[in-house]
């Protein structure tokens, strides 16, 4: 069992910067894949980065790669994503979600969730 709490977001302009956290309670968490992800009103939810249990496998959505980062740090069970160059676009509520074992694009395939935090990015 997993308990994720997303803090960080917030309002920002175009071309800003903001590091979101998902931070995790449960004993195990290190042996869990995470995911972020996003849904702006009126859309689906979308996959946005994800991160193997170890760190050393990442992969992101063609939207984001180059300008957001995934990170963890299981020692401290929080996850981070980085957001730099924030375009309008990206404006959604921001979901962190964790699965055992592999990481995957779906979201409907992981099992916690966090309740999500805003990111508004005006131009």
């Amino acid at each position: 069992q997993v308990q994720l709490v997303e803090s960080g977001g917030g309002l920002v302009q175009a071309g800003g910067s903001l590091r979101l956290s998902c931070a995790a309670s449960g004993r195990t968490f290190s042996s869990y894949a995470v995911g972020w992800f996003r849904q702006a009103l009126g859309k689906e939810r979308e996959f946005v980065a994800t991160i193997s249990w170890s760190g050393r496998s990442t992969d992101y959505a063609d939207s984001v790669k180059g300008r957001f980062t995934i990170s963890r740090d299981n020692a401290k069970k929080t996850v981070y994503l980085q957001m730099n160059s924030l375009k309008p676009e990206d404006t959604a509520n921001y979901y962190c979600a964790a699965r055992s074992g592999s990481y995957v694009f779906a979201w409907n395939e992981y099992d916690y969730w966090g309740q999500g935090t805003q990111v508004t990015v005006s131009s």
